[in-house]
């Protein structure tokens, strides 16, 4: 967790269309589904139902009736990394996924339709870390944010932000807010006057099992508690509870890997 992170709305805040730009889903590609289910199921409260069938075999993790993450089927002949990606809402996929190619990146799926749900690209930035791109049609994407279990916040991890906050400028039309620090490389990116994600530059700190990543960080009640459960359900603490200047927090992994953070918010 970065000191340096916007607020993650109010509790129980619900939504009906994001802006273009901000991040409006968080998906994980696994190889285990049921197992991932179970985990997610116990540590958040969600509750599944089937995703769409253009996708392969998925699922749409609901609370209280609201969409707030998918967990997809990851085809057993690949083996990629199972992290979570982040989704930024768009009103027409293609032009920018052709946004995305102009301004030094790569497409790696897409465009392609997702049913009458919507139609999505996934994308690398030019230092490789994934995200992904949504234009909605039935599917608006998080109906909820603010309560356990639902997406906080996501923060690109990255080497430093000047090689990377232009790119993302170019292809989603965010404004910047640098952090000014002599010893802390951090930019929030702003979508009609606020903070809808962030970029720190680690510089060295980087993973290099990982590289470039982005992390979503996933609101809990008890930190603590939350961190101790994940170990009980088969993950690992990264880094353990802590402090921060918006709440205490925690990095964590799933029984296959994928990173994410949970925090309790100061509100």
């Amino acid at each position: 967790m970065t000191e340096a992170r916007g607020p993650a709305g109010l509790n129980g805040t619900t939504h009906t269309r994001h802006a273009p730009g901000v991040p409006c889903w968080v998906s994980l590609m696994v190889h285990a589904m049921d197992t991932t289910q179970e985990f997610y199921g116990e540590l958040f409260g969600w509750e599944f139902e089937p995703g769409p069938r253009q996708l392969g075999p998925s699922a749409r993790a609901l609370l209280d009736g609201h969409e707030v993450a998918g967990i997809g089927q990851m085809p057993p002949d690949q083996h990629l990394s199972i992290a979570w990606t982040p989704y930024f809402a768009s009103d027409d996929v293609n032009q920018t996924a052709e946004s995305v190619r102009h301004c030094g990146g790569t497409v790696g799926v897409g465009p392609l339709d997702a049913g009458d749900a919507g139609r999505l690209a996934i994308g690398l930035d030019p230092t490789g870390a994934v995200f992904g791109i949504w234009q909605a049609a039935a599917h608006l994407g998080t109906g909820i944010i603010g309560v356990h279990g639902t997406p906080a916040w996501i923060e690109l991890v990255t080497r430093d932000t000047e090689s990377v906050v232009k790119f993302y400028q170019g292809v989603f039309g965010h404004g910047l807010e640098p952090v000014v620090s002599a010893d802390f490389d951090y930019v929030t990116l702003q979508s009609g006057g606020r903070a809808v994600a962030g970029i720190h530059g680690v510089g060295h700190g980087l993973p290099r099992d990982r590289g470039p990543h982005w992390l979503t960080y996933f609101e809990v009640t008890d930190v603590d508690a939350a961190a101790s459960q994940v170990t009980e359900l088969g993950g690992h603490v990264l880094r353990a509870a802590h402090d921060s200047a918006y709440g205490r927090v925690a990095t964590v992994a799933d029984p296959e890997g994928a990173v994410f953070s949970v925090i309790h918010t100061d509100r």
